[in-house]
């Protein structure tokens, strides 16, 4: 008997999916426009055994009633075949770094305490000033904006309106001029897309809640009862409607629920809206935010096959609107293991928070192994260098915090950053050593440019406080100091720019002998070869040999031309296979210091 329950409760299922009308035409996501009408089916009442099995069936617990309304059906998400893992086409991203920014606490132009778009054009040439001769800008090609788009709260992680830049940072205008300036120095911009949820403000959200006949209705996630289930981190998911007697899916907290990616109509929409910033608005691509949770399968709410499945179509309508886009995916936590499953064929990368991890830890214990097995990890098991590593970003207490504010250690890790695989990111401001930790305000607060009135964020109150080491960290204080973190950031992004073996070499570590403080490691591009050495410990070491069983160097005689750091350097001896014999090429390596040597043959 309950199996023919079942069964009926399945044939209904495919009945309603059937009597749906074909999704509506997306419209402009600047003002509420309904979409073509959606027929819902009629609710069907079940009797209380019969509730049973179809919430069993969905995978989630029922409170006590006599009866439920049927969800209105949605169709699946068909799941793609396995593709072959393969390197990126050629492009800007082989060799970039890319700089975060927070626009809110960047640079304002008009005094009135709110980093805005303009203020960021002004400040553009410290970032990149498109001359690669000069040596007072980051020489970075890439930025990423934090959101742009009109939002509820501060941080814009809560969409208001797609299609409109937050009328705090300026207009559409404003944003297109911010492109065309970027351009002129070579650097791509890249924004971020929140497309899981939206503000509970949202148009769309408050005509589901307000008109029983809403269009809008089915592109959220409602349930009749209170499924009982929580999220990932314990965290509650599910929330009483206002005025409605149903509940809504919200991951994040109630104030910003889920879109159902189940409807044909909500990626249609997503679609609309990518295609919007990459042609009308100029973007290079996008960063995914929260982009594993972006289908549910009932109590499963993050990584499902349903969301991979997802992203490839998604992944696929952008290479098709834009045949050079870039997309790197947020995946919290994401490293081997956590990200295999998003590789080969859905977004381009995706952050790879471990090697973060691992250096900074690397920097404070000055034991190098905790550096190196994270970044050898990241090589060898994520394909093709197909990864973002990072030392901290918008959500973490920043590292010159976890560093306990010592400069060696704030050294050593951007050499480690930025000589390794992978596309490194760098979050504002932590290229003077910016301090910050919780609440999320006090990890963005404004950059500090100097020490004078308004940090020379601004002529005016600045929306947040700055950190209380305003007077001796800041831009102004290190510009013109060449021993100054701001200018070995400097030299570091423009050696990883423009030497092919750091941009995107093969890495082959080596073992040092007698050193557990040290990391080396070779990269190599072609004719593009360098040995990288970092010393993590507060100790000098003297004499460290280094030797590698095989290596992907040529059997002979390299002399080590300095590129980073003043070590004394000795010949590097290369035999058969690229074996390397407890070679001592460096004679002494200083305390919480990095060396890049280009290898001449």
């Amino acid at each position: 008997m309950r199996f023919h329950r079942l069964l009926l409760l399945t044939l209904l299922s495919v009945l309603a999916a059937c009597s749906t009308a074909a999704p509506p035409t997306a419209a402009p996501t600047s003002a509420l426009a309904a979409p073509s009408p959606v027929v819902a089916p009629s609710p069907t009442s079940l009797s209380s055994e019969d509730a049973l099995m179809a919430t069993i069936a969905a995978g989630t617990t029922p409170t006590a009633t006599a009866s439920i309304v049927a969800p209105t059906a949605i169709p699946t998400i068909t799941l793609g075949p396995t593709a072959v893992a393969k390197p990126l086409a050629e492009g800007w991203w082989d060799s970039a770094v890319c700089y975060e920014v927070f626009i809110r606490s960047f640079s304002d132009s008009d005094g009135n305490g709110i980093g805005d778009i303009n203020g960021l054009i002004q400040r553009l040439d410290y970032i990149n000033d498109g001359d690669s001769a000069t040596k007072k800008d980051l020489g970075a090609p890439c930025i990423w904006l934090m959101p742009v788009a009109q939002a509820a709260s501060y941080h814009g992680y809560d969409t208001t309106d797609y299609n409109t830049v937050s009328k705090d940072y300026g207009t559409n205008e404003d944003f297109k001029r911010l492109i065309a300036e970027a351009h002129k120095r070579g650097i791509s911009v890249i924004i971020d897309l929140v497309l899981n949820h939206v503000s509970i403000q949202h148009p769309w959200f408050q005509d589901a809640l307000n008109n029983p006949n809403s269009p809008y209705h089915d592109w959220f996630i409602w349930s009749p009862i209170d499924p009982g289930y929580r999220g990932p981190w314990g965290q509650q998911v599910w929330y009483r409607a206002p005025g409605r007697n149903e509940y809504y899916y919200a991951i994040f907290w109630e104030g910003m629920p889920d879109l159902n990616y189940r409807n044909p109509a909500v990626t249609a929409e997503a679609e609309k809206i990518s295609a919007f910033w990459l042609n009308e608005m100029g973007v290079a691509g996008f960063r995914l935010d929260a982009i594993k949770h972006v289908v549910e399968n009932g109590n499963e709410q993050e990584n499902t096959r349903e969301t991979h499945a997802w992203i490839r179509e998604y992944a696929s309508f952008l290479h098709t609107t834009k045949s050079d886009v870039f997309t790197v995916g947020e995946i919290f936590g994401g490293r081997p293991g956590v990200l295999d499953d998003y590789y080969p064929d859905q977004l381009d990368t995706y952050f790879e928070f471990a090697i973060g991890e691992g250096i900074l830890n690397a920097a404070r214990s000055g034991d190098a192994r905790d550096f190196l097995r994270p970044a050898a990890a990241a090589y060898d098991r994520l394909p093709y260098q197909r990864y973002a590593p990072f030392l901290t970003n918008h959500d973490q207490e920043r590292a010159m915090t976890t560093l306990g504010g010592e400069a060696g250690r704030a050294r050593i890790a951007a050499v480690a950053l930025l000589t390794i695989p992978g596309l490194p990111f760098i979050y504002y401001g932590e290229e003077i050593g910016m301090t910050g930790t919780q609440p999320d305000e006090r990890l963005r607060t404004p950059m500090q440019w100097s020490n004078e009135k308004g940090g020379g964020f601004t002529t005016g109150q600045a929306w947040e406080g700055f950190q209380s080491d305003l007077a001796a960290v800041n831009v102004a204080l290190q510009d013109d100091d060449p021993n100054s973190l701001l200018n070995l950031y400097r030299t570091l992004i423009q050696l990883h720019t423009s030497i092919p073996a750091l941009a995107h070499g093969s890495f082959t570590t080596i073992e040092t002998m007698g050193a557990p403080s040290v990391a080396a490691f070779i990269r190599r591009s072609g004719d593009s070869m360098v040995v990288v050495v970092l010393n993590f410990g507060t100790q000098p070491v003297d004499g460290a040999t280094i030797s590698a069983v095989a290596s992907d160097l040529e059997p002979g005689t390299y002399r080590l031309t300095a590129l980073l750091g003043d070590a004394q350097s000795a010949d590097l001896v290369v035999g058969p296979g690229g074996a390397i014999a407890n070679s001592a090429p460096l004679l002494r390596l200083a305390p919480q210091t990095g060396y890049i040597f280009r290898l001449n043959s």
